[in-house]
């Protein structure tokens, strides 16, 4: 579905540079706050800005001697008159980079004064650039990604299901709903009360490289086929490479946090049946955030996985830990409805898939205008056909059978060792009676 978009609406779509950091850091603020106003119940949730510039001296430093690929982290800007109404950010959902991620859009709502104005004059209304919606800025954004990433198939995005405004965009650019997710945050009362049950967890085992494979076929069999089908992973996905290990390791150190990881093998199957992943903050500032994985047919690892992790946080200090489930595990849901965690946020999860067309190029002379003969003068043989063995064998029979075959044009006996050439006379003289009446019958003997 095409959006006609106004004439009046002449906006730049071009990649975020350096001096547009600070500009994009305010945005992203004020639509972090815009949210929390939305959303009163959100006081005590930890700010989720979009931080283009955590480091900023350590990227500028890696950036003299190590540029990585722009397609890792994108960021486009809408831009109207030299100034910012809008941008998106994307990122590649797996290692093939055939799904992409739609991880944020914004857009100005209100437009700055000149900077030459003073401050408590009003500019005129003639003068001011025309409010644009999310929607005519969003559906810019969007398609320009679209037609920039070639790579990607599909894209996968996530919106809260009370954001209505973000829902029409994305349903106006064709995304469709895939799943819907919950997630869910544990208070430090009941982490610990859960750490005191003690786990059931005999071959719980690290993750390392090896484990990929084991990974790859619990993630596949936890997942319906369309999810699967959308987030199209491999084994590849389940390894980490020794750049991304210490980039990890930096990031950790930095932002003072620690991720601990293992899985549940079962040995008669050999196969792993759980996973978890949990991202603890050390100085209590953010909250735990864990990540969680069982296969459909081990459904009594939930509590054993949660008290295993409950156990990991009690190491540092008190803080929530976050948990995130969707509509096909109801098994995980009635669990944490049982333990009491507390809903905290009601996403939907939206994909849509990318068909790139080629370009044709259109043909000096159109087909249509050939004719048929035309079109047939390629299947005409380009000169005489040199007669076969079949044809002279063909030729042989027909001169042996038809004694009023013209002789000469059967084959000659050209030897040498004959002394002379025989010239015009046939190879075979039969003799050939000139009477076919019956012979007289001679009378009976007397």
């Amino acid at each position: 579905m095409t959006q006609v978009l106004p004439q009046t609406a002449q906006i730049v779509i071009r990649s975020i540079q350096y001096r547009d950091l600070e500009t994009v850091e305010r945005l992203s603020e004020a639509e972090t706050d815009r949210d929390r106003v939305d959303d009163p119940t959100d006081a005590e949730k930890p700010a989720k800005a979009l931080s283009f510039r955590p480091w900023r001296g350590l990227k500028k430093a890696l950036s003299l001697v190590w540029t990585p690929s722009q397609q890792t982290f994108g960021a486009y800007l809408a831009d109207q008159d030299n100034q910012l109404r809008g941008m998106i950010r994307i990122s590649p959902f797996n290692r093939t980079r055939s799904t992409w991620r739609v991880d944020r859009v914004a857009v100005v709502h209100s437009v700055e004064q000149p900077t030459d104005m003073p401050a408590d004059a009003s500019p005129e209304p003639s003068k001011l650039p025309p409010k644009l919606s999310l929607a005519t800025v969003g559906s810019q954004l969007l398609r320009h990604c679209f037609e920039k990433i070639w790579e990607a198939r599909t894209w996968l995005l996530e919106v809260d299901v009370n954001d209505t405004a973000l829902l029409a965009l994305y349903r106006q650019n064709g995304f469709q709903p895939l799943a819907q997710m919950t997630y869910w945050m544990l208070a430090p009362e009941q982490l610990q009360e859960i750490a005191e049950r003690e786990p059931d967890l005999p071959n719980l085992l690290p993750i390392s490289n090896a484990d990929a494979q084991l990974l790859y076929q619990l993630d596949t069999a936890a997942m319906p086929p369309l999810v699967r089908q959308v987030f199209d992973r491999h084994v590849l996905d389940f390894k980490t490479s020794l750049l991304s290990s210490l980039m990890g390791g930096v990031k950790n150190w930095f932002t003072h946090a620690e991720t601990v990881s293992g899985y549940v093998f079962e040995p008669q199957r050999k196969a792993a049946i759980g996973y978890f992943q949990i991202r603890l903050c050390r100085d209590g500032a953010q909250p735990h955030q864990a990540q969680l994985t069982v296969h459909p047919a081990y459904t009594w690892l939930y509590p054993e996985l949660v008290s295993q992790m409950a156990r990991i946080t009690q190491e540092v200090p008190p803080q929530t830990l976050e948990l995130a489930s969707s509509d096909y595990q109801p098994e995980r849901e009635e669990y944490l409805e049982r333990l009491g965690a507390n809903r905290v946020a009601h996403t939907l999860m939206m994909s849509r898939s990318v068909w790139h067309k080629l370009r044709e190029s259109k043909l000096p002379m159109a087909l249509d205008s050939l004719q048929l003969s035309e079109v047939l003068q390629g299947f005409k043989p380009a000169r005489k056909p040199v007669p076969g063995r079949m044809a002279l064998l063909r030729l042989w029979n027909q001169s042996t059978t038809d004694p009023k075959a013209d002789v000469n044009t059967m084959p000659r006996n050209d030897s040498p060792a004959g002394g002379a050439t025989q010239g015009n006379k046939p190879l075979i003289n039969l003799p050939t009676p000139t009477e076919f009446s019956d012979p007289p019958q001679e009378g009976p003997c007397c």
